[in-house]
């Protein structure tokens, strides 16, 4: 067996634990928690009062304006020096919520602002209330617009979370660094790392495509190109 072939073997397991055990909950925790923030600040920019609004517009601004990096390193080594100190997981779950959050939000935000007006009127017309309205005619309709670019943030969050392995999360870069310190092939190791990553976004693309085809039958909207 060629050397290159027996040192991705060996080297498999090892990565493959670390995604299951830290690559993939750290991406379905930002995800869900970001996507969650990322309505709030929807909302609140659309609804909220104009205070409300400004801050949910300035916190959007800063994310979107800086790199994810830059946020990751603020958060886990430049905390500290005011007092904050958080372990290497926790600080990377802060910051990629934050970063999922501020995209999201502008995707929802879009998707809400797509819904024509008439659909407020007749939920009102029924007797609903705004928050009835919101939660049975709007953000059903809303959320099949917004299925395709929240499916592309959360496959990119796969990817980004490899950046976690700066700010010292055992993740499955990082463990394939680790291993690249001790058997001096870094071509392999990271050959293999990028390997996963892609199977990984290949199936997730996959089911997006089937995600988009169900909505599409039964939302009501063309189907999508198989």
């Amino acid at each position: 067996m060629p050397h290159w072939l027996q040192l991705m073997m060996d080297s498999l397991p090892t990565l493959l634990w670390a995604g299951v055990k830290f690559t993939i909950p750290l991406t379905l925790l930002s995800f869900t928690l970001g996507l969650a923030l990322g309505l709030l600040t929807a909302v609140a920019r659309l609804f909220g009062p104009m205070p409300v609004a400004a801050i949910a517009r300035f916190y959007v601004w800063i994310i979107r304006g800086t790199p994810l990096l830059v946020q990751l390193f603020v958060i886990f080594y430049g905390l500290p020096s005011i007092g904050i100190l958080l372990d290497a997981f926790p600080a990377a779950l802060i910051g990629f919520t934050l970063n999922v959050g501020a995209y999201t939000s502008e995707i929802i935000r879009a998707a809400i602002s797509s819904v024509p007006k008439g659909q407020w009127e007749a939920a009102y017309s029924t007797g609903m209330n705004w928050s009835q309205a919101m939660r049975r005619t709007i953000l059903p309709q809303a959320g099949r617009v917004s299925v395709p670019p929240l499916s592309n943030t959360f496959i990119s969050l796969v990817k980004d979370t490899s950046l976690a392995a700066a700010i010292t999360v055992p993740e499955l870069f990082q463990s394939a660094q680790r291993i690249v310190a001790t058997t001096y092939e870094p071509l392999i190791l990271y050959i293999e790392a990028a390997i996963i990553y892609l199977a990984l976004s290949s199936v997730l693309s996959h089911l997006q495509s089937r995600l988009e085809v169900r909505f599409a039958r039964y939302g009501g909207m063309l189907e999508a190109n198989r």
